[in-house]
């Protein structure tokens, strides 16, 4: 009897593991909108959106919102991504407005434009469930999402360092992180990104941009700017601020830079939910990315001298 009711639990389990699979691997193929749904999207869009991304779709000063290269952005991303990107960043100019239905709606006649078929139901707006929810491809269509680029590209014309690595540090990587890990502390959305002086506890015009950009816009150009730049910590023929040469054939150094660009990644990620909360977590990863390659090339003591002399770093251990 316990060996039946064992093998009934295992056939149970199997089951459901079966149906959560199916569900994960549901995509915009499987008819998950409706046309009406779509043409509440596109009155909405034409109200909100065309202005930037054009009446057809086709990108103006904002990007294109349809054919290959939305596609090879967007494609096998869950639609929560989407729907969340165009709920809490869009319209630009006036973001945060739009309800989660509008943002499915609008999510609605994306799909319909892009060629993927309507069913009999709208597209749910619960964010789990748009979670289960993958872009893919419409039936038929040719375009593959590009592969991630290699860290060094080996095209086009070849640039010298202008600096050392310690001035790449600490005039992009760590002021853009810092600015970052203030988020830990204080909210961009009760900042005013104002001029301030530094001596009154405020926040000078290098942390938050002097009111030029707004301070969730910030983030995300800093976020942006670890991942971009990262890659030039393996630019051939750097050296380090004591004259070692970096070490940018090392495994682990090629490691560690490659840490850093996905906690950049990560970071942006992040502050395109606007929460602080969800932020102040990504800021771990760039914590972490910093110290996996501090432990080894910088703060390692190397023939007794002390952790972190400058005389030791860029030492491959």
């Amino acid at each position: 009897m316990a060996w039946r009711s064992v093998r009934v639990l295992v056939m149970l389990l199997a089951t459901n593991l079966v149906a959560v699979h199916a569900q994960q691997t549901r995509t915009a193929n499987d008819r998950v909108y409706s046309d009406a749904q779509a043409a509440r999207g596109e009155a909405l869009y034409k109200e909100r959106c065309a202005s930037c991304h054009g009446a057809l779709l086709q990108g103006q000063n904002g990007p294109p919102l349809a054919g290959s290269d939305f596609l090879a952005i967007w494609a096998r991303q869950p639609l929560a991504d989407l729907a969340n990107k165009i709920r809490i960043t869009m319209p630009e100019n006036d973001p945060g407005k739009l309800s989660r239905q509008q943002a499915a709606d609008l999510v609605a006649y994306l799909l319909r434009a892009g060629k993927f078929p309507a069913g009999s139901a709208d597209l749910v707006a619960d964010e789990a469930a748009l979670k289960l929810i993958t872009l893919a491809m419409p039936p038929g269509a040719a375009v593959t999402a590009p592969a991630p680029a290699p860290l060094v590209a080996s095209h086009g014309p070849a640039f010298p360092p202008s600096g050392n690595l310690a001035q790449l540090m600490r005039g992009i990587l760590f002021p853009s992180s810092n600015l970052i890990f203030n988020v830990q502390t204080y909210n961009p959305d009760d900042i005013k990104a104002t001029p301030t002086n530094p001596g009154s506890g405020g926040f000078s015009w290098v942390d938050w941009g002097a009111g030029i950009y707004k301070p969730w816009e910030l983030v995300d150009y800093a976020a942006i700017a670890i991942a971009e730049t990262a890659p030039l910590m393996l630019t051939p023929g750097r050296r380090c601020e004591n004259g070692k040469p970096v070490p940018v054939d090392e495994p682990r150094w090629i490691k560690f830079t490659q840490e850093m660009a996905e906690a950049g990644l990560a970071a942006y990620k992040a502050s395109q939910t606007r929460n602080q909360e969800t932020v102040s977590d990504a800021t771990n990863q760039i914590a972490d990315s910093c110290l996996n390659c501090h432990v080894v090339f910088r703060d390692r003591p190397v023939r007794g001298a002390e952790p972190g002399n400058k005389a030791s770093r860029c030492t491959i251990p």
